[in-house]
């Protein structure tokens, strides 16, 4: 920690000396106008000052600084907000305020361009074309229902409305790392606004297997996305948006951990691993605006298909090696009706409709036991709701505006269940079962005070959170089959506030999370496989910070501090064992982030500015499992960035993890054995970037 305070004083340093000749850049201007920025996951186009609630908002200047090209990228950025690196882009969790889950459905809400993301296979894509991230922490479920306990991550990819050009992008680095991504804006009159983009990236590998001698975590990846925007009349709009991506990767770089050597050995397995995944999403959206109110439709539909191929004892032996393909199938349709203009009350009424079809199948050699197995799984949920939110200005006193909103959930679980195997020649059927449904219906409220005194706003949030129960894919005793929906009870105070002419801006929150029969990750009693289990009562709370300022001209500074103090209060594994107080897994205490970025005015012939950022993000103590027995201490990442610019060609020079920080991104247990993945090393490269 001195030495990364060494390097930014020095930062510091250079940069004043050379302040003289600074001129204010984007994201200064973003930062000014972010209070004005509408959020578009609140639905009711309200303002991010004026959002009750915990809020982080990350523009496209600063998604390009950052080098943020993934959402893995983004842990620490938000507060609280922490995505572990698992191997590869099929086991994709995101934990905010201590709440998410390794396996099955995600406790974090993933909308891309309105199409929602339910299953976390497909969370972990590659960032192309996008315009802005926005964070939202804490329950969402009023409206936007199952499975956004920790909060809603909203992603909204660059409209031709808003920006018309052609852009080429061309990255290299060291570990065989580029990428080129490209993209063409366009109107046609004033009516109709089109675009394209297409993105593939390449990179060798960082982790290299003992056993074969190469790389074990290759990958390849290719996307397109495309928009069509058709303005029929003043108060009539039709969209469309597409995105495909095709993810072929290498993966799984876990190591045997020795507990006397208080290290892990190399990766060595003997049988290569992958990921492949094809990806595809589009949203239909029709919009009208009449005199005081909107209507929306938004059709969405995602198709998932992907293959994992995993030696699953990840050691020289041949003992277990798993090929499970998955084939999802999701349509849901929304239709959101809400009042406009200025007035005191504002009114917003909803329906929803989702069906999301599994086609899973788990192909298991257990070579040790001459027993090859196979399980296939037919799995549907159907789910819809009602919802509605009211809006009352000045209410019950001057500047105090009230927000309460309730939403009706209701679902049903299908699944047939298919277990064949082979025993030394022996062919049997174990299992061919049709499981009973299991339904739901859920009340999900949400309110929040909103006061106004001068230019800051206090807020107070109550909402009920809710994910939904289900099935288990892998389980070996019948009380493991299904496990039950978890609840919780979120109470939020904060303030947004500015000053010194609003140079420096100021967010924060404290919050407190109470939850019941939180849905807690196993391994089966045999050790090959995972599950889901009920714990008892959790608690979470914690505060966030986010502070950004222009002290100087040209000179831009961004903190961001979460801290969680998440636990079980009641948590009975056996009659001999129980986790009572201890840290909930995955979680990390800290997450920081500090940012620091200097715009110089040259004005030469050659270069028209230059701009030298520093990055500083850390998160930690993070414990991997309930026993809390394993952890990984406060770490932190130095990057940095320089960039020159002329007219409108554009060269980087980018690093990564500048210090060689090592540290352990995932820890696990399976059969008899701890495996960890370490950190990835240095890194270091170049861009250029092009627009017509």
């Amino acid at each position: 920690m001195k030495r990364v305070i060494f390097y930014f004083l020095l930062f510091f340093i250079i940069t004043l000396e050379v302040g003289g000749q600074g001129t204010t850049n984007d994201s200064t201007m973003i930062s000014r106008e972010l209070q004005e920025v509408v959020i578009k996951a609140s639905k009711d186009n309200v303002t991010y000052k004026n959002i009750p609630a915990s809020v982080s908002v990350i523009p496209t200047n600063v998604i390009e600084d950052n080098e943020i090209r993934s959402l893995t990228d983004l842990s620490a950025t938000a507060p609280n907000f922490f995505m572990p690196e698992y191997g590869s882009k099929l086991t994709s969790p995101v934990y905010i305020r201590g709440i998410g889950s390794r396996i099955n459905s995600p406790s974090v809400g993933l909308y891309v361009d309105y199409v929602p993301y339910f299953e976390k296979a497909a969370f972990d894509f590659d960032f192309f074309d996008i315009n802005k991230i926005e964070v939202l922490r804490g329950p969402q479920g009023t409206l936007f229902g199952r499975n956004t306990m920790g909060g809603i991550i909203n992603i909204v990819t660059t409209s031709p409305m808003d920006y018309q050009g052609t852009h080429l992008n061309i990255s290299a680095g060291n570990y065989g790392a580029y990428s080129i991504n490209t993209g063409h804006y366009g109107k046609a009159g004033e009516k109709l606004g089109y675009s394209i983009a297409l993105n593939s990236l390449h990179n060798d590998g960082f982790y290299t297997n003992e056993y074969t001698g190469s790389k074990v975590d290759k990958l390849n990846s290719f996307g397109l996305r495309n928009r069509v925007i058709y303005e029929i009349s003043p108060h009539l709009t039709i969209e469309n948006i597409a995105g495909y991506e095709l993810s072929m990767q290498g993966g799984y770089p876990y190591a045997v951990y020795v507990d006397s050597l208080f290290a892990s050995k190399p990766i060595n397995y003997n049988q290569y691993s992958t990921y492949k995944r094809n990806l595809f999403s589009d949203a239909l959206l029709l919009r009208y605006s009449g005199e005081d109110f909107e209507i929306m439709s938004t059709t969405s539909y995602q198709f998932l298909d992907d293959a994992q191929d995993i030696d699953q004892d990840f050691t020289s032996d041949s003992l277990f090696f798993v090929v499970q393909k998955q084939h999802q199938n999701m349509i849901s349709q929304e239709v959101i009706a809400r009042s406009s203009g200025s007035k005191k009350y504002k009114w917003l009424f909803g329906g929803y409709f989702f069906h999301q079809q599994f086609d899973n199948a788990v192909d298991v050699n257990a070579y040790a036991q001459s027993m090859p197995y196979l399980k296939t799984y037919d799995h549907r949920i159907t789910g819809a709701a009602l919802f509605h939110q009211s809006t009352l200005a000045d209410f019950p006193i001057k500047n105090v505006t009230l927000t309460a909103g309730l939403r009706v959930d209701t679902e049903e679980d299908l699944m047939d269940y298919f277990y064949d195997r082979t025993l030394r020649g022996v062919y049997s059927i174990i299992a061919d079962t049709t499981y009973p449904s299991l339904k739901s219906l859920e009340i999900i409220p949400r309110f929040a005070l909103n006061y106004q005194l001068k230019n800051s706003n206090f807020y107070a949030v109550v909402a009920r959170g809710y994910k939904t129960g289900g099935f288990n894919s892998t389980f070996e005793r019948p009380e493991d089959l299904t496990f039950n929906s978890e609840y919780s009870w979120n109470y939020e105070a904060g303030i947004k506030t500015s000053f010194f002419n609003e140079k420096l801006k100021t967010d924060a929150a404290l919050f407190y999370i109470d939850w019941d029969n939180q849905q807690i990750y196993q391994t089966v009693p045999s050790g090959r496989g995972s599950m889901l289990k009920n714990a008892g009562n959790s608690v979470s709370k914690g505060a966030e910070l986010s502070v950004s300022s222009n002290p100087f001209k040209g000179l831009d500074l961004t903190i961001s501090y979460g801290y969680t103090d998440a636990r079980f209060v009641t948590y009975k594994l056996n009659e001999t064992v129980n986790y009572d107080n201890n840290y909930i897994p995955y979680v990390p205490r800290h997450t920081i982030s500090i940012q620091a970025g200097k715009t110089f005015e040259i004005n030469s012939n050659v270069i028209d500015k230059l701009k030298v950022l520093a990055i500083y993000r850390g998160a930690g103590k993070i414990y991997w499992e309930e026993e809390n027995t394993f952890a990984q201490p406060y770490y932190g990442l130095l990057d940095a960035k320089i960039s020159f610019s002329r007219n409108n060609v554009q060269f980087d020079f980018w690093t990564k993890n500048i210090l060689n920080e090592d540290y352990y991104s995932f820890y696990f247990t399976a059969l008899g054995n701890k495996y960890v993945q370490t950190s990835k090393p240095l890194q270091f490269g170049v861009n250029l970037g092009l627009k017509f």
